[in-house]
Protein backbone atom coordinates (compact mmCIF):
# COMPACT_ATOMS: atom_id res chain seq x y z
CA UNK A 1 0.00 0.00 0.00
CA UNK A 2 1.60 3.17 -1.25
CA UNK A 3 0.91 6.12 1.00
CA UNK A 4 2.67 9.01 2.70
CA UNK A 5 4.44 8.23 5.79
CA UNK A 6 3.67 11.91 7.13
CA UNK A 7 -0.13 11.09 7.01
CA UNK A 8 -1.69 10.05 10.20
CA UNK A 9 -3.68 7.01 10.58
CA UNK A 10 -6.99 8.98 10.13
CA UNK A 11 -5.68 10.50 6.75
CA UNK A 12 -4.85 7.46 5.71
CA UNK A 13 -8.15 5.95 6.62
CA UNK A 14 -9.56 8.96 4.86
CA UNK A 15 -7.78 8.43 1.46
CA UNK A 16 -7.88 5.00 1.09
CA UNK A 17 -10.52 3.34 3.12
CA UNK A 18 -8.32 1.22 5.42
CA UNK A 19 -5.57 1.41 7.28
CA UNK A 20 -3.15 -0.72 8.95
CA UNK A 21 -3.00 -0.23 12.72
CA UNK A 22 0.22 -1.78 13.89
CA UNK A 23 0.64 -3.99 16.78
CA UNK A 24 -2.37 -4.42 19.01
CA UNK A 25 -1.65 -7.25 21.04
CA UNK A 26 2.09 -8.59 22.24
CA UNK A 27 3.07 -12.37 21.75
CA UNK A 28 1.79 -13.67 25.12
CA UNK A 29 -1.59 -11.63 24.79
CA UNK A 30 -2.24 -13.35 21.17
CA UNK A 31 -1.55 -16.79 22.99
CA UNK A 32 -3.85 -15.58 25.87
CA UNK A 33 -6.66 -14.51 22.80
CA UNK A 34 -6.37 -17.73 20.68
CA UNK A 35 -6.70 -20.15 23.43
CA UNK A 36 -10.00 -18.20 24.10
CA UNK A 37 -10.89 -18.34 20.14
CA UNK A 38 -10.33 -22.31 20.36
CA UNK A 39 -13.04 -22.91 23.07
CA UNK A 40 -14.69 -21.51 20.92
CA UNK A 41 -14.29 -23.73 17.97
CA UNK A 42 -14.32 -26.77 19.87
CA UNK A 43 -18.02 -25.61 21.12
CA UNK A 44 -16.13 -25.35 24.88
CA UNK A 45 -17.73 -21.64 25.02
CA UNK A 46 -21.04 -22.58 23.68
CA UNK A 47 -22.08 -19.98 20.35
CA UNK A 48 -25.52 -21.64 19.48
CA UNK A 49 -27.04 -19.59 16.52
CA UNK A 50 -24.40 -16.97 16.60
CA UNK A 51 -22.31 -19.53 14.88
CA UNK A 52 -22.33 -20.41 10.81
CA UNK A 53 -20.55 -20.78 7.69
CA UNK A 54 -19.74 -17.81 5.42
CA UNK A 55 -18.58 -19.97 2.77
CA UNK A 56 -21.57 -22.44 2.91
CA UNK A 57 -22.37 -21.87 -0.93
CA UNK A 58 -19.05 -24.15 -1.25
CA UNK A 59 -19.35 -27.63 -0.96
CA UNK A 60 -17.49 -28.41 2.29
CA UNK A 61 -14.61 -31.42 2.19
CA UNK A 62 -15.48 -34.62 3.77
CA UNK A 63 -14.89 -33.91 8.04
CA UNK A 64 -15.00 -30.27 7.44
CA UNK A 65 -17.75 -28.55 9.97
CA UNK A 66 -17.18 -24.95 7.88
CA UNK A 67 -15.95 -23.30 5.14
CA UNK A 68 -15.39 -20.31 6.59
CA UNK A 69 -15.90 -20.12 10.29
CA UNK A 70 -17.88 -16.98 11.83
CA UNK A 71 -18.76 -16.48 15.15
CA UNK A 72 -20.67 -13.31 15.90
CA UNK A 73 -20.79 -11.75 19.32
CA UNK A 74 -18.14 -13.08 21.38
CA UNK A 75 -17.92 -10.43 23.94
CA UNK A 76 -21.31 -11.72 24.82
CA UNK A 77 -21.02 -15.11 24.65
CA UNK A 78 -18.10 -14.62 26.85
CA UNK A 79 -17.55 -11.77 28.76
CA UNK A 80 -14.26 -11.93 29.88
CA UNK A 81 -13.09 -10.89 26.51
CA UNK A 82 -14.57 -7.00 27.20
CA UNK A 83 -12.64 -6.59 30.32
CA UNK A 84 -9.09 -8.08 28.30
CA UNK A 85 -6.88 -5.54 26.10
CA UNK A 86 -8.11 -5.67 22.79
CA UNK A 87 -11.58 -4.12 23.02
CA UNK A 88 -10.38 -0.61 24.26
CA UNK A 89 -7.37 -0.36 22.64
CA UNK A 90 -9.07 -0.98 19.28
CA UNK A 91 -11.74 1.66 20.87
CA UNK A 92 -8.70 3.90 20.71
CA UNK A 93 -7.73 3.14 17.30
CA UNK A 94 -11.48 3.59 16.15
CA UNK A 95 -11.66 7.26 17.93
CA UNK A 96 -8.63 8.53 16.15
CA UNK A 97 -10.28 7.10 12.85
CA UNK A 98 -13.49 8.22 13.29
CA UNK A 99 -14.00 10.74 16.29
CA UNK A 100 -14.12 11.06 19.91
CA UNK A 101 -18.02 9.52 19.91
CA UNK A 102 -16.88 6.38 18.31
CA UNK A 103 -18.00 3.41 20.34
CA UNK A 104 -18.43 -0.42 20.49
CA UNK A 105 -21.14 -1.50 18.44
CA UNK A 106 -20.11 -5.41 17.74
CA UNK A 107 -17.39 -8.24 17.32
CA UNK A 108 -16.92 -11.52 15.46
CA UNK A 109 -14.24 -14.18 14.84
CA UNK A 110 -13.79 -15.27 11.30
CA UNK A 111 -11.59 -18.47 10.83
CA UNK A 112 -10.10 -20.59 7.95
CA UNK A 113 -9.03 -23.24 8.73
CA UNK A 114 -6.09 -25.35 6.83
CA UNK A 115 -6.73 -26.45 2.54
CA UNK A 116 -10.05 -25.08 3.41
CA UNK A 117 -9.90 -22.98 -0.07
CA UNK A 118 -12.79 -20.99 0.19
CA UNK A 119 -13.07 -16.90 -0.42
CA UNK A 120 -15.31 -14.76 1.41
CA UNK A 121 -16.92 -13.04 -0.81
CA UNK A 122 -16.60 -9.56 -1.83
CA UNK A 123 -18.99 -7.33 0.18
CA UNK A 124 -18.94 -4.15 2.07
CA UNK A 125 -19.86 -4.36 5.79
CA UNK A 126 -22.77 -1.54 5.22
CA UNK A 127 -24.87 -3.35 3.06
CA UNK A 128 -25.80 -5.96 5.60
CA UNK A 129 -27.00 -2.97 8.00
CA UNK A 130 -29.42 -0.69 8.17
CA UNK A 131 -29.68 2.65 6.65
CA UNK A 132 -27.99 4.93 9.23
CA UNK A 133 -27.50 9.55 8.62
CA UNK A 134 -24.06 9.11 10.21
CA UNK A 135 -22.28 6.73 8.07
CA UNK A 136 -19.19 6.84 9.87
CA UNK A 137 -18.33 3.29 10.98
CA UNK A 138 -14.59 1.52 11.39
CA UNK A 139 -13.74 -1.93 11.61
CA UNK A 140 -10.58 -3.66 12.98
CA UNK A 141 -9.34 -6.49 12.11
CA UNK A 142 -7.04 -8.14 13.73
CA UNK A 143 -4.73 -11.28 13.15
CA UNK A 144 -4.41 -13.95 15.56
CA UNK A 145 -1.92 -15.96 13.21
CA UNK A 146 0.12 -14.61 10.74
CA UNK A 147 -2.05 -13.31 7.78
CA UNK A 148 -0.64 -13.87 4.35
CA UNK A 149 -1.86 -14.26 0.64
CA UNK A 150 -2.37 -17.97 1.05
CA UNK A 151 -3.98 -18.36 3.66
CA UNK A 152 -6.82 -15.60 3.81
CA UNK A 153 -5.24 -11.95 4.41
CA UNK A 154 -7.28 -8.63 3.66
CA UNK A 155 -7.97 -7.57 0.04
CA UNK A 156 -9.19 -3.75 -0.08
CA UNK A 157 -10.18 -1.78 -2.47
CA UNK A 158 -8.52 1.89 -2.40
CA UNK A 159 -11.21 4.50 -2.53
CA UNK A 160 -14.03 2.17 -3.14
CA UNK A 161 -15.53 4.14 0.42
CA UNK A 162 -16.03 7.54 -1.89
CA UNK A 163 -18.66 5.69 -4.17
CA UNK A 164 -22.30 4.55 -3.62
CA UNK A 165 -22.69 1.18 -2.42
CA UNK A 166 -22.66 -1.51 -4.80
CA UNK A 167 -25.42 -4.06 -5.51
CA UNK A 168 -25.71 -7.28 -3.43
CA UNK A 169 -27.61 -10.14 -3.89
CA UNK A 170 -27.59 -13.33 -1.69
CA UNK A 171 -24.79 -16.33 -2.30
CA UNK A 172 -26.22 -19.44 -4.46
CA UNK A 173 -27.41 -20.97 -1.38
CA UNK A 174 -28.89 -17.78 0.11
CA UNK A 175 -27.29 -17.63 3.45
CA UNK A 176 -25.00 -14.68 3.19
CA UNK A 177 -24.62 -11.43 0.20
CA UNK A 178 -21.84 -10.76 -1.44
CA UNK A 179 -21.60 -8.11 -4.62
CA UNK A 180 -19.38 -8.20 -7.87
CA UNK A 181 -15.82 -7.74 -7.76
CA UNK A 182 -12.39 -9.00 -7.75
CA UNK A 183 -8.68 -8.99 -7.17
CA UNK A 184 -8.12 -7.58 -10.81
CA UNK A 185 -10.56 -4.27 -9.42
CA UNK A 186 -8.21 -0.92 -10.07
CA UNK A 187 -6.90 -0.53 -6.37
CA UNK A 188 -7.57 -3.95 -5.10
CA UNK A 189 -4.20 -3.85 -2.51
CA UNK A 190 -3.36 -7.25 -0.06
CA UNK A 191 -2.96 -6.42 3.82
CA UNK A 192 -0.53 -8.95 4.80
CA UNK A 193 0.00 -9.09 8.42
CA UNK A 194 1.89 -10.40 11.60
CA UNK A 195 -0.02 -12.13 14.43
CA UNK A 196 -1.09 -9.46 16.62
CA UNK A 197 -1.58 -6.67 13.94
CA UNK A 198 -4.59 -5.06 12.92
CA UNK A 199 -5.92 -3.23 10.21
CA UNK A 200 -9.02 -1.01 9.96
CA UNK A 201 -11.57 -0.10 7.21
CA UNK A 202 -14.64 1.46 6.54
CA UNK A 203 -18.31 0.36 6.27
CA UNK A 204 -18.44 1.53 2.54
CA UNK A 205 -15.29 -0.14 1.69
CA UNK A 206 -15.03 -3.34 -0.24
CA UNK A 207 -13.15 -6.60 0.71
CA UNK A 208 -12.26 -9.92 0.45
CA UNK A 209 -10.18 -12.52 1.40
CA UNK A 210 -8.75 -15.71 -0.23
CA UNK A 211 -9.56 -19.34 0.80
CA UNK A 212 -6.71 -20.90 3.38
CA UNK A 213 -4.80 -23.53 1.26
CA UNK A 214 -2.15 -23.77 3.79
CA UNK A 215 -1.60 -26.22 6.34
CA UNK A 216 -2.24 -23.86 8.81
CA UNK A 217 -4.98 -21.75 10.92
CA UNK A 218 -6.12 -18.47 10.11
CA UNK A 219 -7.79 -16.63 13.34
CA UNK A 220 -8.95 -13.35 13.04
CA UNK A 221 -11.14 -11.32 15.71
CA UNK A 222 -13.24 -8.37 14.35
CA UNK A 223 -14.28 -5.37 16.40
CA UNK A 224 -16.93 -2.48 15.02
CA UNK A 225 -17.46 0.90 15.98
CA UNK A 226 -19.40 3.70 15.05
CA UNK A 227 -20.66 7.19 16.77
CA UNK A 228 -22.57 7.07 19.79
CA UNK A 229 -25.77 8.55 18.70
CA UNK A 230 -25.62 5.62 15.58
CA UNK A 231 -26.00 2.93 18.01
CA UNK A 232 -28.48 3.97 19.75
CA UNK A 233 -30.55 4.93 16.84
CA UNK A 234 -29.70 1.82 15.46
CA UNK A 235 -30.79 -0.60 18.79
CA UNK A 236 -33.58 1.73 19.10
CA UNK A 237 -34.72 0.51 15.26
CA UNK A 238 -34.59 -3.05 16.46
CA UNK A 239 -31.19 -3.86 14.72
CA UNK A 240 -28.10 -5.41 17.18
CA UNK A 241 -26.33 -7.19 13.85
CA UNK A 242 -27.05 -10.35 14.94
CA UNK A 243 -27.16 -10.52 18.87
CA UNK A 244 -30.98 -11.67 18.87
CA UNK A 245 -31.18 -13.23 15.42
CA UNK A 246 -28.21 -14.11 13.29
CA UNK A 247 -29.52 -13.59 9.81
CA UNK A 248 -27.71 -12.34 6.91
CA UNK A 249 -29.39 -10.06 4.67
CA UNK A 250 -29.27 -7.15 2.37
CA UNK A 251 -31.04 -4.55 4.75
CA UNK A 252 -28.97 -0.80 3.40
CA UNK A 253 -31.13 0.47 0.76
CA UNK A 254 -28.18 1.88 -1.23
CA UNK A 255 -27.34 -1.84 -2.01
CA UNK A 256 -30.56 -3.13 -2.71
CA UNK A 257 -30.87 -3.31 -6.71
CA UNK A 258 -34.57 -3.20 -6.58
CA UNK A 259 -34.09 0.29 -4.65
CA UNK A 260 -31.96 1.49 -6.79
CA UNK A 261 -28.28 0.20 -4.99
CA UNK A 262 -25.50 1.88 -6.86
CA UNK A 263 -23.01 0.00 -8.96
CA UNK A 264 -19.09 1.71 -9.29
Amino acid sequence: MAVNADLTLAEKFEMDGFVSTGPLLSAAEVDTYREIYDRFLSGEIESGDKRSDLGSHVPRREGVEENITQIMWPSALHKPVLDMPLHARALEIAKALIGDDAVFDFDMLIHKGPHTHVPTPWHQDAAYWIDLPDKRAASIWVALDDAVLDNGCMWYVQGSHKHPLRTHYPTSDGKNIQCDCSEDEPGATAVPLPAGEGVAHSGTTLHSSRGNTTDSVRRAYILNFRPAEMLRLERERGYDVGLTENVRLVRNSGANEQTGGGQQ
